[in-house]
């Protein structure tokens, strides 16, 4: 079997939910290319941003999972203690508590064997995140 790994870095995006599908599958393709069956664990190494897989098509789906999310875990709700660097802060970790901090993926004949509408997203859970490092590691044969 063999294993690979990599760790690359995603430019700053503004808050919300990105698509960075074709992003890992341009920065780790020779490395899927030598899989004809595998898996490929995306992981977040950060506790305020994280990663989903759902529709890759419409961009309103990213624009309602925005909405919900700040619906769902508001800033400035007075119970958060944790507000050291703003009143995006707990409610970005909560955020990326909820959704969580890797996929994993099938690898089909060297590419990423996601379904016809779905895509990988990165949630930017913070109005300055910077740029997000990520951890792929893929195995198989």
């Amino acid at each position: 079997m063999a294993t690979f790994q990599r760790t690359i870095s995603l430019p700053a995006f503004p808050r919300g939910f990105h698509l960075i599908t074709r992003i890992i599958e341009r920065e780790f393709a020779a490395e899927l290319r030598q899989l004809s069956q595998g898996m490929l664990q995306v992981f977040i190494q950060h506790t305020s941003a994280s990663l989903t897989i759902n529709e890759n098509a419409d961009p309103t789906v990213r624009q309602d999972f925005e909405s919900f999310f700040n619906r769902t875990v508001p800033e400035n709700a007075p119970y958060f203690r944790h507000n050291y660097e703003g009143a995006d802060d707990m409610p970005a970790h909560l955020k990326a508590a909820l959704l969580g901090h890797s996929v994993l993926i099938p690898i089909t004949n060297g590419r990423l064997n996601l379904g016809t509408w779905q895509g990988i997203y990165l949630g930017e859970h913070r109005e300055y995140g910077g740029s997000r490092s990520l951890v792929l590691t893929a195995w198989g044969e």
